[in-house]
């Protein structure tokens, strides 16, 4: 059988820092690696502008490599009763299976009930839920008695437990979905750059006209000109909107209420099978998730709004204890603080109402709002990684509307395949341990690199952190261990291991310093839990 050849290097880091300093004014600059700011350059590129697209740290190393790893149209949006943005969600979830089936892939949710009421009430909503997919349904809800639920969901509490509902999400690995929109967008001619730090906006004339940037490796510093600029920094959008106004000589009210949602990674022996565990409504009115990933069980989530922005937010005593607690309710074998293996928070960047000062997070909305200022500045925040298609193509059309890039039609990219994605579908749950099976196509190039056959780590060869370095703009053994490998998420402990090895190839690779004590101390963060 033959190899498949290696992908195109569009990631050599020297030729794409040449290519920075001497490119022309770009059509577009999207400042921001996350979900948001790849999915835009992916459809600025599939359109045919010329687009730049500068990330401060890594892809998805803020929120959009912390998510529950859901592909959901929001069952708990449906209660809300917004049901326009469940059909957006519900449509735009059938697209992202279809477009990475390597790294998206169906998953059953069961609803345990404790009440008799439970599956009757629960099992109407989500009938909604299955009408409004339509032909995008994956599978079709179903109550289910005592017994059945104990065979579908192995590992729940059988104590008052009256039966349950049974229906159909999505989930992913999020920062390898972003690595391979980074990959598509940069073979469609984008230039796509990690570590590159925006740290100034140029303005002409009272208009946005490109921004200043430094090479975080070197220090040297790129003016990079552009007709349109697109601030998708996440929670951070604010600290860039404030430059913006500066620079005009406003005020700026903030958009964003940050909100923190903790994550608990256990052993799948607390959550044994292949379905998610899904509690609509805990004591206190929250959701709670036990999620089957990568070969360990995820528990989450808090939301729980903070007013700093730390790069690596820590949780709080409270949300480890209330997860704790709350699946201890529900699962057989309550986990304790000692089987954590790993602990890690995301920052939710909610649109914080005109006027409003704050609060109750969980009330505010999940939809993303796209701003333009009267520079041009072109803010988007907010919205889902499961939308982040569809966000994009409101980046555009609003852009265009306000006179800074030509329209162009949109669409290109419901269909389009990322890197890496088999043409038919996977034939492996992202539930399943990590393996080669998550690069799809490229597999059989990372098999054909050196040390493929040596294991620094479970689910991490030689050759796949050789992969990491050529192909995947990987750096630092964070970059590798953190989102290229997952492991820093599933086993901080195994990680922090591994990492010597892991620093020794990567640094033979790129010959610069791949940081193997900053990331030693990460790793102890998130082995450990707070007092």
């Amino acid at each position: 059988m033959p190899i498949t050849p290696a992908p195109t290097p569009v990631t050599d880091r020297a030729a794409l820092l040449a290519r920075l300093e001497a490119a022309p004014p770009a059509d577009l600059l999207v400042i921001g690696g996350g979900a948001t700011g790849l999915g835009v350059a992916l459809d600025a590129a599939v359109r045919g502008f010329d687009t730049v697209l500068l990330e401060a740290e890594d892809f998805a190393k803020g929120t959009s490599s912390r998510a529950t790893k859901l592909v959901h149209g929001g069952v708990r949006y449906l209660a809300q009763g917004n049901l326009a943005l469940v059909r957006e969600a519900l449509h735009e979830r059938a697209a992202l299976l279809r477009n990475a089936p390597h790294l998206a892939s169906p998953l059953a949710f069961v609803m345990p009930a404790y009440r008799r009421w439970e599956p009757w009430y629960y099992g109407l909503g989500l009938a909604v839920y299955d009408r409004l997919a339509g032909r995008d349904a994956l599978g079709r809800t179903e109550r289910l008695d005592r017994a059945r639920t104990l065979r579908e969901l192995p590992g729940a509490r059988a104590e008052g437990l009256h039966g349950g509902v049974l229906y159909w999400d999505g989930q992913f690995d999020d920062a390898r979905l972003a690595l391979a929109i980074a990959r598509t967008a940069a073979e469609q001619g984008a230039l796509v750059l990690n570590h590159v730090e925006v740290t100034g906006l140029l303005h002409e004339a009272g208009r946005v006209a490109g921004a200043l940037a430094c090479d975080r490796e070197t220090g040297r510093e790129y003016r990079v000109r552009a007709r349109a600029v697109i601030n998708a920094t996440g929670v951070w959008v604010d600290a860039l909107r404030a430059r913006d106004g500066e620079a005009l000589g406003r005020t700026v009210e903030p958009m964003v209420a940050p909100s923190q949602g903790v994550h608990l990674v256990v052993d799948r022996a607390f959550l044994p099978g292949d379905r998610a565990l899904l509690v609509p409504s805990t004591a206190d009115g929250r959701v709670l998730f036990a999620v089957p990933w990568l070969g360990h069980t995820i528990l989450g989530t808090t939301d729980t709004p903070r007013r700093d922005l730390a790069l690596e937010p820590e949780p709080f005593a409270e949300e480890v204890a209330f997860i704790l607690r709350e699946a201890g309710r529900y699962l057989a074998r309550a986990p304790r603080s000692e089987d954590v293996t790993s602990v890690w928070v995301g920052l939710r960047p909610l649109v914080r109402p005109s006027g409003a000062a704050g609060g109750d997070t969980r009330r505010l909305s999940r939809e993303h709002t796209v701003a333009v200022s009267a520079s041009g500045l072109v803010t988007v925040t907010g919205g889902k990684w499961t939308t982040y298609r569809a966000m994009a193509e409101d980046v555009l059309e609003q852009a265009s509307a306000a006179g800074l890039i030509e329209h162009r039609t949109a669409g290109a990219t419901a269909t389009l395949r990322l890197a890496g994605a088999p043409d038919g579908p996977a034939t492996h749950p992202i539930a399943a341990p990590a393996g080669l099976h998550l690069y799809g196509t490229d597999a059989d190039a990372v098999l054909a690199l050196p040390g493929a056959g040596r294991v620094l780590a479970p689910g991490v060869t030689e050759a796949m952190v050789r992969f990491a370095a050529r192909h995947e703009w990987a750096r630092t053994v964070e970059d590798v261990l953190a989102r290229r490998s997952r492991l820093l998420f599933l086993d901080a402990r195994a990680a922090r291991a591994a990492a010597p090895s892991v620093a020794a190839v990567l640094q033979a690779e790129t010959g610069v310093d791949p940081q193997l004590a900053g990331f030693e101390a990460l790793a102890a963060r998130y082995a450990s839990l707070p007092a």
